[in-house]
């Protein structure tokens, strides 16, 4: 069974990085979380406020999904269109594809963009959205180094006060963003919490606090991965 009796709390505006090794549940939980998976599996969703999650969660999937007929605008703005809201979020996107430097390219096809520039694409597409809680999976991991280490900075600054849940393998990405991180490991699944840096996000590589804390980090991953195989 990958979950029995699992409790996950999310601290209202912060980030929550979830680790672990590939196949450990990561994906899954999220997916359930966002009400796109879980089967027969019971999901109960508390919120602070007390008021329902549903139709109050963005989800980023580690593949930019931009349709390759659409212009960038328009991939922006898909989710009001699937809803029949037409064009109404149009100026908030036109401001937020300014804000992360594709302001020029607005009427681009995916196709005409970097890897870089898409995923930005995609991020804008979430927070069109305008949803309180932001759901992640690995949006940055096949990106390059320095690419990558932008556009968690760009995330960071424009969903700064969203709850927001981050899949990651990397573990530097989760110290430089986490205000929480969680180390998933066995059958069923279990948390196993990790220190975070004292330092406010997004952190610098840079950072000594970061960079002591890579080591822990990676025994806890590798303690993760053994439980796997044990």
């Amino acid at each position: 069974m990958l979950f029995d009796d699992l409790h996950l709390d999310l601290p209202g505006g912060r980030w929550t990085c979830l680790l672990g090794p590939s196949g450990v549940g990561k994906t899954s939980l999220l997916r359930m979380i966002a009400g796109i998976g879980g089967g027969d599996r019971e999901v109960e969703i508390t919120c602070g406020d007390g008021k329902p999650l549903h139709g109050r969660a963005a989800y980023m999937a580690q593949q930019d999904l931009l349709l390759p007929w659409l212009s960038v605008l328009d991939n922006a703005l898909l989710g009001s269109r699937l809803r029949g809201e037409g064009r109404k979020r149009e100026p908030l996107a036109r401001e937020l594809l300014k804000s992360v430097g594709l302001g020029d390219r607005l009427h681009d096809r995916p196709a005409a963009l970097s890897g870089g520039m898409r995923q930005r694409v995609a991020l804008v597409r979430t927070l069109v959205e305008e949803r309180p809680v932001v759901l992640m999976d690995e949006p940055f991991s096949g990106l390059d180094a320095i690419t990558k280490l932008e556009l968690q900075s760009l995330a960071a600054r424009m969903l700064r006060g969203r709850t927001v849940l981050l899949v990651t393998h990397d573990p530097l990405e989760a110290l430089r963003l986490g205000h929480q991180l969680l180390v998933l490991s066995g059958r069923p699944v279990r948390f196993e919490p990790a220190t975070v840096p004292p330092s406010p996000t997004p952190r610098d590589v840079r950072d000594h606090s970061v960079l002591a804390l890579q080591g822990d980090l990676l025994d806890l991953l590798t303690q993760a991965k053994l439980a796997e195989v044990a």
